[in-house]
């Protein structure tokens, strides 16, 4: 069991694990060669763990109109957000109109996210 397990994690490196010494006689991590303060590093990481869990869960979650007003307003796609005027122009509808959707959207995913259910929507229907 020991060795299994110890073959899943060969490939792991850790931030904090020594990769030589400097001139001084002291030790160097990998956190310190990447030149920046670790709980920037930490919090990347995070962030884009997160990013991509909330990518899953609309992906899962909302179709049509609900998927693409989200991806847009929130720059899930490119990392650049859209204003909702901007959003109404490019799908060909009014700003009024792509608020309701949002609205609509953000509670089918805050209702997926509180069940634990990605795939569950607030309705059935799609836009």
């Amino acid at each position: 069991m020991t060795l299994r397990s110890s073959q899943k994690r060969r490939g792991e490196i850790s931030l904090h694990e020594p990769i030589g010494t400097d001139n001084e006689g002291n030790e160097i991590t990998l956190i310190d060669v990447l030149g920046t303060d670790g709980s920037e590093v930490h919090g990347e990481v995070e962030r884009r763990v997160s990013l991509e869990s909330i990518r899953t869960l609309v992906r899962s979650c909302l179709h049509g109109r609900e998927k693409t007003v989200i991806e847009m307003r929130y720059g899930l796609l490119d990392g650049q957000t859209h204003a909702q005027q901007e959003v109404a122009q490019k799908l060909g509808i009014s700003r009024s109109y792509v608020s309701r959707i949002e609205k609509k959207a953000m509670q089918a995913l805050q209702k997926a996210f509180e069940s634990g259910s990605p795939g569950e929507r607030a309705d059935a229907s799609a836009n």
